[in-house]
């Protein structure tokens, strides 16, 4: 069954956003939307996550849950989802600045 799913993904090759934009559409740079099947779904995950570098991915699908969604995240990004008893919350990594330098205290 095909179900909708949205895919942010920054900084990834070529030929990601390439397999990115022969199932999805990419209705603003770097935001896909699509309906998809789950395996079409978890195959371009997993090409996204494994090539991120220093970009960020969010994938946001639907889920028999309480929110009826899951959100997925890859790469390195302030914001991380959460597991709160079976709720979805997103936590903020604050950054503070030590001499001129940006470090990151979760």
């Amino acid at each position: 069954m095909a179900t909708m799913t949205v895919l942010s993904a920054t900084a990834v090759p070529d030929h990601v956003r390439g397999a990115l934009t022969r199932w999805l559409l990419e209705v603003t740079p770097q935001l896909y939307v699509g309906t998809i099947s789950a395996k079409v779904r978890d195959e371009l995950w997993h090409a996204v996550s494994e090539c991120i570098g220093s970009g960020v991915a969010v994938l946001v699908h639907p889920a028999s849950n309480e929110q009826g969604f899951v959100l997925r995240t890859a790469g390195e990004q302030r914001r991380k989802p959460v597991d709160f008893d079976g709720l979805t919350l997103v936590a903020m990594t604050r950054r503070h600045h030590h001499q001129g330098q940006e470090i990151a205290n979760p």
